[in-house]
């Protein structure tokens, strides 16, 4: 399966929330590291999974899901 690799801006361009936002607010509690994100070769920068991130928006993410998600 191919997956869509996004920078912040490039996800911000998608989903119309200021890249800010994502970094500060959406990163870590909404957008999981290893689930929606990554760091490729251990490095800072990060890209996020495009695919994952269009599935728990179109489902609505929930306690029960990101408990879900994580097992």
């Amino acid at each position: 399966m191919s997956q869509t690799y996004l920078t912040t801006e490039e996800l911000s361009s998608r989903i119309k929330y200021d890249a800010r936002t994502i970094r500060e607010r959406l990163k870590d509690s909404v957008l999981l590291e290893g689930i929606h994100y990554f760091r490729p070769f251990g490095g800072r920068k990060i890209l996020y999974i495009w695919e994952k991130i269009e599935e728990d928006m179109m489902r609505g993410l929930t306690v029960d899901s990101l408990i879900a998600s994580i097992q």
